[in-house]
């Protein structure tokens, strides 16, 4: 399972479905692995904490890259057994790194300095949502974007994913096809408040080209 669910534009799996998903599972004695790479948002979003959304999982993986902005990084949660058996296949498969001490203290200062910020990443993507969704031509899910995800659909304006894209990266804003008709936007902690404001004007720019 995954949580946040990129899919569903940043939204929040909900611990009910995944206590009734997880009780079905235990039951059949299937394992269940959280695939938490955005995690972080989810626990910002609602305040419940990182252990509570873990309980139900025998693994859990966490990105430290991406709503954290490391430079690299991932981290493995489960058993003893399970991390045994997961270092032997990360070795087989040509994953094993040396010298990572920068690395690992990357990721740490990502988890004390920018966990906690994320909420503003929230923030900037609502503020995107809404100002975007006053454009006519372009539709959101305003309901969705529960985390730092936005996506757009962009049917109405007549113009090509690929056409769109590429008019918003001439003018420094960059999103990615998400679909037939729709892009996503991202924020992160390199994008502030004005920057969302300016990304607006370049769309209303790019929709009226």
């Amino acid at each position: 399972m995954e949580n946040t669910h990129n899919r569903a534009g940043g939204t929040i799996f909900p611990k009910e479905e995944i206590a009734r998903i997880a009780s079905l599972a235990s039951e059949h004695k299937i394992k269940m692995h959280l695939d938490g790479a955005r995690l972080w948002n989810a626990v910002i979003a609602t305040g419940t904490p990182l252990h509570i959304w873990a309980k139900p999982f025998d693994s859990v993986s966490v990105c430290l890259s991406k709503g954290l902005g490391a430079p690299i990084g991932s981290v493995v949660a489960g058993s003893e057994e399970f991390i045994k058996k997961a270092r032997r296949n990360r070795k087989m498969f040509g994953g094993g790194m040396r010298q990572v001490g920068i690395i690992a203290s990357a990721g740490i200062h990502a988890i004390e300095n920018n966990f906690n910020r994320l909420i503003e990443d929230h923030r900037n993507a609502e503020l995107l949502a809404q100002r975007l969704s006053e454009i006519e031509a372009l539709k959101i899910d305003l309901k969705s974007v529960q985390t730092n995800i936005v996506v757009i659909d962009i049917t109405e304006t007549k113009k090509s994913v690929e056409q769109i894209l590429k008019d918003l990266k001439e003018k420094g804003v960059l999103l990615v096809p998400f679909g037939e008709n729709k892009i996503r936007g991202v924020t992160h902690l390199d994008v502030k408040r004005n920057d969302i404001l300016e990304a607006v004007e370049k769309f209303k720019y790019v929709l009226q080209k």
